[in-house]
């Protein structure tokens, strides 16, 4: 196996892709922000097996935390990343700092939109523009053929797709799924926050989303039922089930457009809708955690 190559510059990593892609390489890419667990894994060896060459991005992007989100908190362990992504397969890690990425005088933010104005992007605002601009910049410095992102964080990867689509970005947006624990819990470097009871607490959010899901399924299903009435229960359902499981607090919880993130409140453009997105967002103690499941209408 090849020792693993780091990163520190962007004019190095444009020189090895620019070597890379003389010899007729497809190169995959996976951006991250360290701290890796094995959804992250999982999505490198997609990417591996998919492409001839796999860069990927270690960078906490500061320009995506808001002014109550604390940068300094944010798990890094360097040496465990080079470690577990270089015994995946990875042979390139880019790995600059805030320095090398928004050099003195950068002042330019590419805006997300209005795919940014619910869910995670309501209670984090400018949030998605840092998203966008950091994932805008990496693509141009390491151009890859695809591009590998989490279900998981579901509404950055639908931006993502959206600021490609929009800026004739050429790039493969590659959807990977979530990656979960045995008891249901997606995966995220944010669970190493967790307390033992909140880690006991947590699959409660993963286990009612699918309730959840359910519910919508039989919903669509019978054309009889009470759709506004059943969409208010559930709702009520759900936040009252995650509190009772160990749960602090609701931020969110949607039924929505899998591809426009509208959120349903007509129950005819509900039954309309070819994906279906459910998603939630709350917390145990100051801890945020997200879920999603996205599935097929029924009636489609």
């Amino acid at each position: 196996m090849e020792p693993v190559k780091v990163i520190n510059t962007i004019a190095e990593a444009k020189n090895i892709i620019k070597r890379l892609k003389a010899g007729g390489r497809t190169i995959g890419f996976v951006p991250t922000m360290g701290y890796f667990h094995e959804g992250h894994l999982d999505v490198m060896r997609r990417s591996l097996k998919e492409c001839d060459e796999t860069f990927i991005s270690i960078f906490v992007n500061p320009m995506q935390f808001g002014p109550r989100e604390d940068l300094a908190a944010y798990p890094r362990d360097l040496q465990r990343d080079i470690a577990l992504s270089s015994g995946a397969g990875v042979k390139y890690i880019f790995q600059p700092d805030a320095k090398e990425m928004y050099p003195e005088g950068f002042q330019t933010v590419i805006k997300a939109g209005q795919l940014a104005a619910g869910f995670c992007g309501a209670s984090r605002p400018g949030h998605f523009d840092g998203v966008c601009t950091v994932v805008a910049k990496l693509f141009n410095i390491i151009t890859p053929d695809f591009a590998y992102f989490g279900m998981k964080d579901y509404q950055q990867l639908v931006i993502i797709e959206k600021m490609a689509a929009d800026l004739d970005m050429d790039v493969n947006i590659v959807k990977c799924p979530t990656v979960r624990e045995k008891d249901g819990l997606a995966m995220s470097s944010r669970n190493s926050y967790l307390s033992p009871a909140g880690r006991k607490a947590a699959p409660a959010l993963a286990r009612g989303i699918q309730k959840a899901g359910g519910r919508v399924i039989e919903l669509i299903s019978n054309p009889q039922n009470p759709a506004n009435e059943i969409l208010n229960a559930i709702t009520t359902e759900f936040k009252t089930d995650l509190i009772k499981s160990g749960f602090d607090s609701l931020d969110y919880f949607k039924i929505a457009d899998a591809e426009t993130l509208d959120e349903f409140k007509n129950p005819a453009a509900l039954r309309l809708a070819g994906k279906i997105f459910v998603a939630a967002a709350a917390y145990i103690g100051k801890t945020r955690l997200i879920d999603n499941i996205v599935f097929n209408n029924p009636l489609k």
